[in-house]
Order: structure tokens, then sequence, then C-alpha cells
């Protein structure tokens, strides 16, 4: 029952968890698409504002360069600018406040005539209408024309152009230059940290041109600083934010875009090529292979699954300059309430477990077990001849009605055994005359046939329990059905028969056919109530068993380890290596791994077991867990077993993994070292000195990482007839 009972739980748990579990992770990535559509939705505005306001700034300095073709501005032009010592033109320094007006800087050598004059002039109008307005959203406005001049307005740096050298690298010419932006359309950079403030930036510009020829270039450079911070700050819980473009350059990430850091990481880049940059390889992998599911997901498909690092990514665009922005939700915080709900209901399910078998044994205890040591102390006071028994007569069930029949039949046995004593007595006045020796040898036979007819009721009574409660002793579930079919009427029989022959007991006993049965059938009563009595504690212990199934178990399992090891013995190798698999099938089974054997047959050898075993165990385990970086489809584990011409067995243990690296290839076996996360570095190293013990070696052999390894076992080739 109560192994029944905690199969129910357990099932009722896995539902449990199940349920739970689908209906959290539903609820988790429909509020993670919402996420990302929201936080999309805030982080993009920025950047449509900057493409809106290029639109408005566009049409002005078209505008304004049109209406001053007709002008002369000689004398405007020559108040505002000046020619400097080092051959550039540059804003006057006489009234000129670079946090409230635009600069301009002319290249060295460069010559003015009319036409560049006007243009100047009309960049430097517009940017001191809008420079102000927009700098409350932008770090700065500037224009850039095509002859290679600068105007910028920048309040934060207003001495920008006063300092600047007069040979600048226009490199935004170049960019928007008809060849290499045939579509005209505003383009977006990459990140950049200023050399100045030493902030995150990223420039707009959209090119102008007028009457099919390249006029300027204009744009921003738009901080970054805030959208970076909310980004790896403001998060959902347990998850983390990360925008990259399409190219691959990371653009915000919480452990690898730093505030103090200058370099820009690329995930497709491969080590090495990202600067002073060091990015672990497990990470740089997990970037890459993340980098690969959004890109080749649906367009539609705000959600996606990483399955072989248990992730959820919500994807969603920024409009402006089509970056990526992900946010990463481990699979264990998904399912992180339903495991707690699970584990609350398996708690409450094992607490109820035991009260239930707490209530079992208190029932079983008061209601039968009670009872028949009742019945069992009331027939060794009759067998003793004391026949004032107490039991409990007032129950309504089986069990009171033969308490009821057992004292009836006390209180029969209690009158005959009266009267005979009297019928003694009456014969003893009788034959007084009678000598010593016969008074004497007649008294002894009394007391005989006392003793024996004492023994025998009780022998009876007995009997007769066993019979009624035989099925009481099954278990406590069949107690109940058990006792229904107890047939008590045979009790019921005998009594009424000893009442009919009441006068004439003797002879019915000793002369009627059907009284020379009852004497039998009391004995095996008697024989089957100390039967049932057994079955029924061997009942009750079987349940107390059962509550402690489970501290046997671990009490085998610790006697198994204890076991002392027998060394040398013969030993089949191929049936060694086929238990050390069978052992991680765990492992292999989780991993999807293929296993693949080259095994040449083998008479049996004489070696130590386990720690060929223990050795085999450790060497399986391990290339499971290096097949964990490898596409499912390619795992592969090859276990070889050969005889070399030398006279030694050779055990190679093959994986296609992660391999190992050449500088760590002397490392592996050293007691300690280890690289996995949860690993002690214990096992290659005890593996290492067993080998050795066994008279053997094991060495590793790897071609470099992501190559696969092979480790090689060498034992003695002693066959077991030969060591007889």
């Amino acid at each position: 029952m109560g192994v029944r009972i905690a199969g129910v739980i357990a099932l009722g748990t896995l539902f449990s968890y199940l349920h739970l579990l689908h209906a959290v992770r539903t609820e988790d990535l429909a509020r993670l698409e919402r996420h990302v559509s929201e936080r999309s939705q805030r982080e993009q505005i920025l950047f449509l504002l900057a493409q809106d306001n290029h639109v408005v700034i566009k049409k002005a300095l078209q505008e304004r360069i049109l209406a001053l073709e007709k002008e002369d501005v000689q004398a405007r032009f020559d108040q505002l600018f000046t020619p400097r010592p080092d051959g550039t033109v540059r804003s006057r320094l006489e009234g000129f406040d670079g946090t409230k007006m635009p600069g301009v800087v002319v290249n060295r050598g460069r010559q003015l005539d009319d036409g560049l004059r006007r243009r100047i002039l009309a960049a430097h109008e517009v940017l001191s209408w809008y420079g102000p307005a927009l700098h409350t959203r932008f770090t700065n406005t500037y224009v850039v024309l095509a002859e290679g001049v600068i105007i910028l307005y920048w309040p934060e740096r207003p001495n920008w152009c006063q300092d600047v050298g007069g040979e600048l690298s226009l490199l935004g010419l170049s960019a928007n230059s008809p060849q290499n932006n045939p579509t005209r359309q505003t383009i977006w950079s990459g990140i950049y940290s200023d050399q100045g403030t030493r902030k995150w930036m990223v420039s707009i510009a959209t090119p102008l041109d007028m009457n099919g020829r390249y006029v300027a270039t204009f744009g921003h450079d738009v901080l970054l600083e805030e959208l970076m911070t909310r980004t790896i700050n403001d998060h959902l819980p347990g998850a983390y934010n990360m925008i990259f473009r399409d190219d691959g350059e990371l653009i915000a990430h919480p452990q690898i875009t730093q505030e103090n850091s200058t370099g820009v990481y690329n995930i497709l880049r491969d080590a090495g090529q990202n600067g002073d940059l060091i990015i672990p390889e497990e990470q740089r992998y997990h970037l890459r292979r993340l980098f690969e599911r959004v890109r080749d997901r649906e367009p539609d498909r705000a959600v996606v699954e990483l399955p072989e690092f248990s992730e959820y990514l919500g994807v969603a665009r920024l409009q402006g300059p089509g970056w990526n922005f992900v946010t990463v939700l481990p699979e264990s915080v998904v399912s992180q309430p339903a495991v707690r709900a699970a584990r609350t209901v398996l708690v409450l399910g094992i607490l109820s477990l035991l009260v239930e078998l707490i209530i079992m044994s208190w029932v079983l205890k008061q209601q039968i077990t009670r009872p028949l040591l009742a019945f069992t102390r009331a027939a060794d006071r009759v067998a003793a001849g004391d026949f004032h028994v107490e039991l409990d007569t007032s129950r309504e069930d089986e069990l009171g009605q033969l308490a009821r029949a057992f004292r009836v039949m006390a209180d029969k046995v209690q009158h005959r055994e009266e009267a005979l004593l009297q019928a003694n007595e009456s014969l003893e006045q009788r034959v007084e005359e009678r000598t010593r020796e016969l008074k004497e040898v007649h008294r002894q036979l009394v007391q005989t046939a006392r003793r024996a007819g004492m023994a025998e009721i009780a022998t009876n009574v007995l009997h007769n329990v066993g019979n009624v409660l035989t099925s009481v002793y099954a278990s406590a579930q069949l107690a109940r059905e058990r006792m229904g079919r107890m047939r008590l009427e045979h009790v019921s029989r005998v009594a009424s028969m000893l009442e009919e022959h009441q006068g004439d007991l003797c002879t019915f006993l000793t002369q009627d056919e059907r009284g020379q049965h009852v004497t039998p059938f009391l004995s095996k009563l008697g024989q089957n109530l100390q039967e049932d009595r057994k079955e029924l504690l061997s009942l009750l212990d079987d349940v107390g068993r059962y509550t402690e199934h489970i501290g046997d178990i671990v009490k085998v399992q610790q006697n198994y380890a204890r076991t002392p090891r027998v060394h040398d013995e013969p030993v089949h190798l191929d049936a060694l290596v086929e238990d050390a698999l069978r052992i991680n099938t765990d492992g292999l089974t989780r991993y999807q791994v293929k296993v693949e054997r080259d095994m040449i047959p083998l008479p049996p050898l004489m070696t130590d077991k386990h720690k060929v075993l223990m050795i085999l165990v450790n060497l399986i385990s391990n290339a499971a867990y290096a097949l964990e970086p490898v596409p499912v489809d390619e795992r592969r584990l090859t276990v070889r077993m050969e005889r070399t011409p030398t006279q030694r067995i050779r055990i190679e243990v093959r994986d296609n993994g992660m391999g190992i690296d050449s500088e760590l290839s002397t490392r592996i076996f050293q007691y300690g070292f280890t690289t996995r996360k949860d690993g002690h570095g214990f096992g290659l190293h005890s593996s290492a000195l067993a080998a050795q013990e066994l008279g053997g070696s094991l060495t590793a052999h790897s071609e470099g990482s992501g190559l696969g390894a092979t480790f090689t076992l060498e034992l003695p080739y002693l066959l077991a007839e030969e060591a007889s």
C-alpha cells in the first residue's frame, strides 16, 4: 500500500511539474516577446528622430543655398570668418562663442570662390538655427561640404574648430560619395569611443545632392551611454540584454562592452582579431551560436530557442540603424517556478504518505494486534486452568463474535470441570472401603485427565481462532474482506453439539462419529491460530519494511561501495568494456552520443577487475562531456581493443569532441587539474595511478582544440590459464 501511494505521489508530482512548466513557459515567452517589442519601440525613438531631423535639415540647407545664389556674400563672409597663418580659414575669434553658435574650419590651401562662400554661409546659418534646438537630443550637429569644409555645432567642445589641425581626414565625404552610397540614403556608422570624452557614440550622416552634383554631408554624433546603460541594467529577472549589428559588431553586452574599454568586439572575428579584448573560448562560441540563431530565424518570429545552451532569445529590430535588440532568457529561469511547485507537491505527498502509514500502523495495532494478543493470553489462562478470562465482547465484528464464543466455551469447560470434581468427590465417598493404593491411583488418573482435558480445550480454542483469523495476517488491506468470509458457525455447531450431549459427553466424544471429529478439529484450530499470528506479524513487519525501503536502498549502496575489492582475477575485458558503457548510459544518452566498437575477442586475462573498470568509466565519462560542444548528429565515441606485438593489451577511447590544447597535454594527469566547471581534477589522476599499479600505462593524444582526443590504456597480456 505504501508503494502504491508513493507511486501516485510521484505521478502527481510529475504531472504537476509538466503542467506548471508548460503554463510558466508559455507565460514567460509571451512576456519575453512583449518585453523586446516594447524595448525596441522605446530605444529606436532617438534613431527615428535623428532621421526625421535630417529630412528637415536637408530641405532647409537646400533652400538656403538656393536663396544665396544671387546675393553678394563677400562682406558677410569676411565678418564671420578670417584666414589663419596656418593656411586655413576659421571663425573669427572676436565675438565667437562655440557654446551658442557653430564653428567653421576650411582645410589648408582650399581656394574660396563665391559659390563655396555661399554654401559655407548657408550651412552656417542652418546650423545656427537647428543646432541649439537639436542639442537636447544629440551630442553635435555638423555639415561637411564636398570641398573639405567642416561646419560644426558642439557646445561640449566649443573650441574644436579653433584647435583642430589644418588638414582634416574627412571620412564622411568618401562614405557618402555617389560611388559608395548610390542610393543616397542615410548611413549609420559603427560604434566608437570618442577620443576627447571617452564615451561611446555612433554617427548618422545624410548626403545632399543638388543638380546631380554631390554638395555636402550633414549629420549627428549620437551618444550611446544611456542606451548601453539601459540595455545592461534594465532587463527581465534572470535574463540579460544585448545589441549587435548584422555584421557582427557588438554594441552592448553586460560582460564585454564596458564603459572604460576602447575596443569594439565583433562576434564573427576569430580569437586575436578583436584587439586587446580577451574573451573566453566558451563565451565566444556562445556569442557566435547566438548570432547565427538570430540571423537564421524567420523574419516574423520574435522568440527563438537556443537549445544547446538551454536559452530563449527575444529578438527585435531597432529601426534606423537596423540593430538587433536581443534578450537572453535561460531555461532554468523559466522552469524554476515549476520546480519549486513540484518540490512542494512532492514534500506534501511524502508527509501525507508518512501520516497514512502511521495511521495504518495505529489502526492495525488497536484493531488487530491487541485483540489477538488478548485471545492468546486468554488461551494460555484456560490452558493453565484459569477459566475467568476477560475479552471485549462489545464489538459487533467477527472478533466480537469470536470473543463471545470463546467466553461461552470457557464457561462450558468450567461447568464441566466443576461437575467432574463433584462426581469425583461423590465417587470417593462411595469407595472409601477400597484400599489406599487404589485411591491414590484413581486420584492421579483424575488429575491427569483434567490436565489433558484443559490442554485439549485450549488447543481446540486456538485452532478455532486460527480458522477465523487466517485472512487477517495476509495484509491490512485484505483483513476486512477475509474476516467477512470467516465461517464461525463451525464453532457454534461444536458448542451446540457439546450442549446437546452434555449429559453423555464422554460417550459422544469417544463413540459418536461426529464427536470423534471434535478433538482433531479443535487441535487443528489451535495450530492454525499460531500460524496465523506469525503471518500477521510478518505482514506488519512488511508494512514497516515498506517505510524503510528508501533507507534500505541507501544502505545497500553504501555496503556495495565498501565491498572489499578482489585483486587479480580472470577477467573478460570485452565484457568489462560493456559494463563501463552501461554505467555511463545516462551521460551517453543525454548527450546523444553514437558509440562505435572495434574490439577483438580475447581469452580471460588476469588483472584487477575493479581498477580497470574504474579507469574505463572515467575515460568514457570524460569523452561524453568533451562531445557536448559538437553538433548532435556528429558526436562519435569509438572504443577499440587490440593486442599489440609487444604482448600487451591496448584499449583506446576516442572522441571527436573539444580536444586538448597542446599546452595542456602535459597537465591533464596532474592531481587537481580540470577544465570542467564541476570537475575535481581527480579522475584522470587516479586512473593514471591505477594503470601504473596494474603494470600498464594511460596516455592521451590530441591534434589540438576542437579536433578530438584519444586516451590509450595499455595492460600486460597475462592469460588466466598461464597464471594458474
